[in-house]
C-alpha cells in the first residue's frame, strides 16, 4: 500500500544530499589514501561494554557475579536496530505477548517465562509501561540484567531487569549526521551532535525524524520525531552537573495482526498476511513522552563521591483498536473450527465483532518523579578493601486511564449492533461483493464516530527505599560482591464509573467511585556473590539473590479488599518471593578485547498466588510454584583488529511446580478446589507459556583493509507453548532469521551503509495471543532494505 510523503519525509532526503554534497567538497582536499581504515591497532572494541552504568554496580562486568548483556550503540548502529523490541529481539530467553501494541498499551517484554513489562528502567530508574518504545536515537547502551534482581531497582524484578542508558554529553567536540532510505516508505534522519563550549561546558543534541511502512503489512506505519537536548556543567571536573530533557511524539498503527488458529496450525491460507483486519481509518495508537533529568556529582577525593539523580516523566497515550475478531466463513462453506457456517455470512467473508471488540477508545496519562542519593567510598578495613555504595531513593508514580468507544452514535447507541458490514477474508482491504441479499464493505469504517465514556482507572504508588552494595576484595584473586535493599511501598487504585446507556439523559455521567484499595507492603531484597580470579583476565563465580513482587506490583494493577477489618483479599498477601541460583564464569579474550561468559542459572518462584480451595481461607493463598532453570552463553567484542562479534544463545527449562493450593493438593475435590484425586495438580510439569527452550543470536563483523566492511547475523527462536493448563497443547512455530550489512566509507568522514533484514523472508510470527479459542497473531516483517548515509566529524 503506497503512501505519499510527508513535510519531514522529504527533509530525511534532504539531509542525504546535503551530506553527499558535503562529503564531496572535502574529498577535493582529502584522498582515500589519507584514511586510517588500513590501521589494524585499536585501543578497544566498539562493541565490548566494560561496565554496567549504574554505580550500584561496584565492579566491572567481567567481575559481577550475574548474567548481564549489553547491547551499545554501535551494535545497534551495525545492525540498524529501530526499536527497544528490535533490540531485545536479538537477546535470548526474551519473548512478546499479544495485544494492541503488545498487552493493552505498551510492549509486553516476556524475560525467562516472567512478565517483564513494569521490569524496564530509565538509567536506573523505573519507566511507565504504557507506549511501545519504538526508537533508541537517544538511547547510549541496553543493559539486559538476567536474574531475580529487585534489590538493584526496586519491588518486581522477577526474571531480570532492563535498563536503557541514555546520551550524555562527552568531553570531546562530535557531529554525527545520519539518513536512511529503504524499502516501504522508509525515510529516517537523526542528529547527535556534540560540542565542547569551553573547559567546563560541554552542550549535547540528538533528534530524530522516522517514517515507514511495516514490511509485508498493508496498513500499519510508524511516524515519530524526537529531540533530546543535553548540557554538563564542570565536565571534567570534581563537581559537575547534568541537565537532560526529551520530547517524543509518535504515532503509529495498533498491530494486533492476523486471526491465529493453533489448532489447525496458525495463521490460515485463506486469511491475508499483510492485511489489516481492524478498521484502518480511526484505529490508532499515539503517544507523548516528555522527561526532564538532573545528574549531580561531586568528589571529596579520589575515594569519595556523591551524587544525585533526579527524573520526571511524563507519558500520554492515546490509542483506538479493533480486535480481529468475528464471525468467519471460509470459502469451503465451515468455520475454522470445521462447524457450519452462520446463515448470516456467506463463504469467503466474516463479520466483524459487533460486540465491544471495535473501536476501543483509551485516553492514558502515566506521570514518574524519582529522586536517587548514592555515595561512594573506597577504603579498607583490616587488610580487606572495600567499593561501596550507599544510597536511598524515593518513588512516585501516578496513573490516569479512561475507558470508552468510539463507535457510537451520538445518543451513545451502537450503529451496528445488529451487523457490520461483510467484509472479505482473503482481500480485507478491498470492497469485494459477494451473493445478493448481503452488505458489504471493508477494513475502513463508514459510520458516525462519537466518544462514550464507560470507565476510568485511576492510580498511585509510592516507593521508599535504602540501599547498601559492597565488593569486599580479600585477595587479588578472591572477591565477595553483595547488596541489601529495604523498601517501602504503598499504592491504591480505585474505578469511576460512567453512565453508558443508549439515550440516557445522564449519558457520560459518573454514576459511581469504588472505594480505594490499598497496599502498603515491606520489601526486603538482597544478592550475594562470592568471584574467585584465577587470572586478571577470568572470573568464577557463585552467586545467590532474591525479588519481592507486592500483591500491586504496578501503578495500574490493582488488588482486592473483600473484608477490611479481617484483612480479606489479595491486598492483605504479603509479597511473593522469588530466588536466583547462579554459577558461571566469565574471561577476556584477545588481548582483553573479547568477554566470554557461560553461566547454568535457575530462578524459583515459590510463592505464587492461588486460589485456597478452602471454605475456612477466603483469601488466595501464596503455594503457586514455578522453576525456570537453564545455561547461557555470551561473546562480544573483537576477535582481531578488524573482527567483531557479538553471539548470546540460551536454553531455559521452564515448569510449573504446583499449580494447586496445599490444600486442594491435599484435599482433592473439596471445598472449591476443581482438581481430582487421580489428577491432583494438572498443570505440574507442564511447561510455561511464551517461554522457548532455545533461542539465540549472533552478529559478526570484518573489515577488510581497503574499507569495506561486511557483517552477517542469524537470529534463532524455538518453538513455544500456548496453553500449558489444556489437555490440548499447541505450540508456536520456532523460525530462524538471517541479516546482511555492509559499509563502505566513501571519504574520511562519510560511510554509506546498507543492511537488509530478514533476507531468506522468513514468514513466522512474533507474538500470539494466548488463547486457543480466541486468538490473533503479529506476522512479522517481511524482508526489507536500507541505505545510510554516516557523515561524522
Amino acid at each position: 500500500m503506497s503512501k505519499p510523503l510527508s513535510r519531514p519525509s522529504f527533509l530525511a532526503l534532504s539531509c542525504v544530499g546535503a551530506m553527499a554534497f558535503a562529503s564531496s567538497v572535502q574529498a577535493q582536499d582529502a584522498k582515500l589514501g589519507g584514511m586510517t581504515v588500513t590501521d589494524t591497532a585499536i585501543d578497544e572494541s566498539p562493541i565490548k561494554v566494560e561496565k554496567a552504568e549504574s554505580p550500584k554496580y561496584t565492579r566491572p562486568l567481567l567481575d559481577t557475579p550475574q548474567t548481564i548483556t549489553v547491547i551499545n550503540k554501535e551494535t545497534i548502529k551495525q545492525q540498524n536496530l529501530l526499536t527497544l523490541r528490535d533490540v531485545l529481539s536479538t537477546v535470548p530467553g526474551i519473548t512478546f505477548g499479544a495485544g494492541e501494541g503488545g498487552f493493552g498499551y505498551g510492549d509486553r517484554i516476556i524475560l525467562r517465562g516472567q512478565d517483564a513489562k513494569n521490569d524496564v528502567t530509565v538509567d536506573g530508574v523505573r519507566s511507565g509501561a504504557f507506549l511501545n518504545r519504538n526508537e533508541v536515537y537517544n538511547i547510549e547502551q541496553v543493559e539486559v540484567t538476567n536474574g531475580a534482581n529487585s534489590v538493584m531497582n526496586g519491588g518486581g524484578s522477577v526474571a531480570g531487569t532492563i535498563n536503557l542508558v541514555t546520551k550524555r554529553p562527552l568531553a570531546d567536540d562530535q557531529t554525527i549526521l545520519n539518513a536512511g532510505i529503504g524499502t516501504d516508505n522508509y525515510y529516517r534522519a537523526t542528529v547527535d551532535a556534540n560540542k565542547r563550549v569551553n573547559d567546563l561546558v560541554a552542550v549535547r543534541l540528538n533528534a530524530v525524524y522516522h517514517r515507514n511502512d511495516v514490511p509485508g503489512r498493508d496498513v500499519e506505519d510508524y511516524e515519530r520525531w524526537g529531540i533530546a537536548p543535553a548540557v554538563t556543567f564542570g565536565i571534567d571536573g570534581p563537581t559537575s552537573l547534568t541537565l537532560q530533557g526529551e520530547y517524543l511524539d509518535d504515532k503509529a498503527m495498533p498491530q494486533y495482526g492476523v486471526r491465529y488458529y493453533p489448532e489447525q496450525g496458525g495463521i490460515l491460507k485463506e486469511f491475508d498476511r499483510e492485511g489489516y483486519y481492524g478498521f484502518a481509518n480511526i484505529d490508532r495508537q499515539d503517544s507523548k513522552t516528555k522527561s526532564l533529568q538532573t545528574i549531580f556529582s561531586h568528589a571529596f577525593s579520589d575515594t569519595l563521591k556523591i551524587r544525585n539523580l533526579t527524573r520526571y516523566e511524563n507519558i500520554s497515550q492515546h490509542t483506538v483498536t479493533s480486535q480481529p475478531n468475528g464471525d468467519f466463513c471460509l470459502s469451503t462453506g465451515v468455520q475454522p473450527s470445521g462447524a457450519a457456517c452462520l446463515a448470516t455470512v456467506p463463504p469467503g467473508y466474516f463479520m466483524p465483532n459487533r460486540g465491544n471488540g471495535r473501536g476501543n477508545t483509551r485516553f492514558i496519562k502515566n506521570e514518574t518523579a524519582y529522586t536517587q542519593f548514592d555515595l561512594s567510598a573506597d577504603f579498607d578495613t583490616g587488610g580487606v578493601g572495600h567499593t561501596l555504595v550507599l544510597g536511598a531513593s524515593a518513588l512516585w508514580e501516578k496513573y490516569n486511564q479512561l475507558n470508552g468507544n468510539i463507535i457510537r452514535n451520538a445518543d451513545g447507541s451502537n450503529p451496528f449492533a445488529t451487523a457490520y458490514p461483510l467484509v472479505n477474508i482473503s482481500n480485507p482491504g478491498e470492497f469485494i461483493t459477494g451473493p445478493a441479499g448481503f452488505t458489504y464493505g471493508r477494513n475502513v469504517y463508514e459510520g458516525p464516530i462519537n466518544f462514550i465514556r464507560s470507565g476510568r482507572n485511576l492510580g498511585e504508588q509510592t516507593s521508599y527505599a535504602a540501599y547498601l552494595f559492597d565488593t569486599l576484595k580479600f585477595a587479588d584473586w578472591f572477591e565477595i560482591n553483595g547488596g541489601l535493599r529495604y523498601e517501602k511501598a504503598k499504592g491504591w487504585n480505585r474505578n469511576v464509573t460512567y453512565d453508558a446507556t443508549a439515550g440516557s439523559a445522564t449519558l457520560g455521567n459518573p454514576t459511581g467511585v469504588s472505594a480505594a484499595t490499598r497496599i502498603d507492603d515491606t520489601l526486603f531484597s538482597y544478592r550475594v556473590g562470592a568471584v574467585v580470579k584465577p587470572t586478571q583476565a577470568t572470573s568464577i563465580y557463585v552467586a545467590y539473590g532474591n525479588s519481592k513482587l507486592p500483591s500491586k506490583a504496578s501503578v495500574d494493577g490493582s488488588c482486592t479488599v473483600t473484608d477490611a477489618d479481617n484483612q480479606v483479599g489479595t491486598c492483605f498477601l504479603k509479597p511473593e518471593t522469588t530466588e536466583n541460583y547462579e554459577i558461571g564464569a566469565k574471561a577476556e579474550l584477545f588481548d582483553r578485547q573479547l568477554l566470554v561468559s557461560v553461566a547454568l542459572f535457575r530462578n524459583d518462584r515459590n510463592q505464587i498466588k492461588l486460589v485456597s480451595g478452602d471454605p475456612t481461607v477466603p483469601n488466595q493463598v501464596l503455594d503457586g510454584k514455578q522453576r525456570v532453570e537453564g545455561f547461557s552463553f555470551g561473546a562480544s567484542g573483537n576477535i582481531t583488529p578488524n573482527w567483531t562479534i557479538s553471539a548470546n544463545y540460551m536454553y531455559l527449562k521452564a515448569k510449573i511446580r504446583q499449580g494447586v493450593s496445599d490444600f486442594c493438593l491435599a484435599n482433592p475435590g473439596q471445598g472449591s478446589c476443581t482438581n481430582s484425586p487421580t489428577d491432583p495438580d494438572p498443570t505440574a510439569r507442564t511447561l510455561l507459556p511464551n517461554t522457548p527452550k532455545h533461542s539465540g543470536s549472533l552478529f559478526t563483523t570484518y573489515r577488510f583493509d581497503f574499507g569495506l566492511e561486511l557483517g552477517y547475523g542469524i537470529t534463532y527462536q524455538g518453538s513455544f507453548q500456548l496453553n500449558p493448563t489444556a489437555a490440548a497443547i499447541y505450540s508456536v512455530p520456532s523460525y530462524t532469521i538471517h541479516r546482511f550489512m555492509a559499509s563502505y566509507p566513501i571519504t574520511e568522514n562519510l560511510k554509506a551503509q546498507v543492511n537488509v533484514q530478514n533476507f531468506t523472508n522468513e514468514k513466522y510470527v512474533t507474538t500470539v495471543r494466548n488463547n486457543v479459542n480466541s486468538s490473533w497473531a503479529q506476522p512479522a516483517p517481511t524482508r526489507s532494505a536500507v541505505l545510510s548515509l554516516n557523515y561524522q566529524f
